[in-house]
């Protein structure tokens, strides 16, 4: 099994190469199968979600094609299976793309009810109201979910509760529904813009995207394109974090500074100094963070998935610090593992974390929980005291491209090992 082996104690210094985003790719890859043209996609990251969901579109007689480690060919010209049911795709949330596409390509999905990290429920209620809206029959059977219409017709859809899932699943399904289709309280994340950006550049008539209100008039068809994918905001924002939480000096390059004013602002709340250019940020700690207070809200606002790194910043402040978690409920899990290595956190009511700042963190043997809580441990360990082995690191890799190999270009003290005993080769190397 593999694990970090990692001593704590370095400064992060130096410059970082940002992945494509994932959370855009995901859905873009559902959406370029709704097509017969051949699509190029451009910055994939390399990380496993992204090579589960092209396994899935090659099941159902996707052509994909690796034209290089960031670029991928799609044509979904043969498709001959519209049931996604593999062992797979139940393991990642993006599976459910599957639906909007096929059932707007089709009129006909049946997709297994996805997994992704355990942190909290994520219900398939607003997909489900938005695809009946458009004039299709859904229900969930045998852990499916099995949609099907005879025409799709434009509708004026609210969504009680903003979802990004759903937005981006009701968008593609509508974008080959007859007439127009308008869509309200929906999210605004910056991969909800992209994926409405790649659907335009094949053809299709969306507006809105990135606001409150979507307006979709759907098309007969759509056409090939190449496209490259937006930045990932959240992994720029984990080094972003891990500069401040070892006292570093990182540059993250190759990102939309714009994206992350909400980690910006927070981070020159707690005492960094943050420089921004055209598309890169520079993040300075010189000092212990200072205390804030923090909730987790749809974008524009502080995200959910930058949670646990900024509770691992504000574990090491003085004072005391409150965090606030709207919209995950079971998202504190790594909490335990943090306070392992010396923190002093309490969670109150499942949504919230009290933080009392510790002088140091402590190495010790932990495991990872999650995608984003792992990724907040592993920068907790490499601020700590001494040598830290991390389990379950699989989680991590679901979602950062050569992480472990991007902190050593920082000048992290971090390897990958296998066994107890590469982790004692690794404590004699690194003394």
């Amino acid at each position: 099994m593999e694990q970090y082996a990692i001593k704590g104690g370095n400064p992060l210094v130096g410059e970082v190469e940002i992945a494509g985003a994932k959370n855009a790719a995901l859905p873009i890859f559902a959406a370029a199968a709704m097509t017969d043209e051949t699509v190029y996609i451009d910055n994939i990251p390399d990380v496993r979600d992204i090579d589960v969901m092209l396994n899935a579109l090659s099941g159902t007689g996707v052509m994909v094609k690796k034209v290089s480690r960031h670029r991928v060919m799609i044509n979904g010209g043969n498709i001959h299976n519209l049931t996604v049911d593999s062992e797979g795709c139940k393991k990642i949330r993006g599976s459910y793309y599957l639906l909007g596409a096929f059932l707007g390509k089709y009129k006909c999905a049946e997709v297994v009810l996805p997994g992704g990290c355990d942190i909290g429920s994520r219900a398939v209620d607003q997909h489900l109201k938005g695809f009946r809206a458009l004039g299709a029959e859904v229900i969930i059977e045998h852990g499916l979910i099995k949609a099907r219409a005879e025409h799709l017709r434009g509708s004026h859809i609210y969504m009680d509760k903003v979802s990004v899932g759903a937005t981006i699943n009701v968008m593609m399904a509508a974008t080959l529904a007859e007439g127009m289709t308008i869509i309200e309280n929906c999210a605004k994340e910056p991969h909800v813009v992209d994926v409405a950006n790649f659907l335009n550049s094949c053809g299709a008539n969306i507006k809105g995207a990135g606001t409150d209100v979507i307006r979709i008039r759907g098309v007969a068809r759509l056409h090939g394109t190449d496209y490259a994918i937006i930045p990932d905001q959240i992994e720029a924002g984990t080094f972003m974090f891990a500069a401040a939480v070892t006292k570093g000096d990182v540059t993250v390059k190759n990102v939309i500074p714009k994206h992350l004013e909400s980690v910006t602002a927070k981070l020159l709340e707690i005492g960094c100094e943050v420089e921004e250019a055209d598309d890169c940020i520079r993040v300075v700690a010189t000092r212990p963070p200072t205390h804030t207070q923090v909730r987790t809200l749809p974008y524009p606002g502080f995200p959910t998935d930058m949670q646990p790194q900024i509770t691992v910043a504000l574990a090491l402040a003085k004072g005391t610090s409150i965090v606030t978690e709207s919209i995950f409920e079971n998202r504190f899990k790594y909490v335990e593992e943090l306070v392992r290595m010396g923190a002093d956190i309490k969670v109150e009511g499942g949504d919230t974390a009290i933080i009392d700042g510790v002088a140091k963190y402590t190495g010790a043997s932990i495991t990872v929980p999650d995608l984003r809580g792992g990724a907040a441990l592993v920068i907790a360990a490499l601020a700590a005291e001494g040598f830290t082995m991390v389990d379950n690191v699989k989680y991590v890799e679901r979602g950062y491209e050569d992480f472990h190999i991007k902190l050593q270009g920082l000048g992290a003290q971090i390897e990958l090992v296998e066994t107890e005993k590469d982790f004692q080769k690794f404590k004699l190397k690194v003394g």
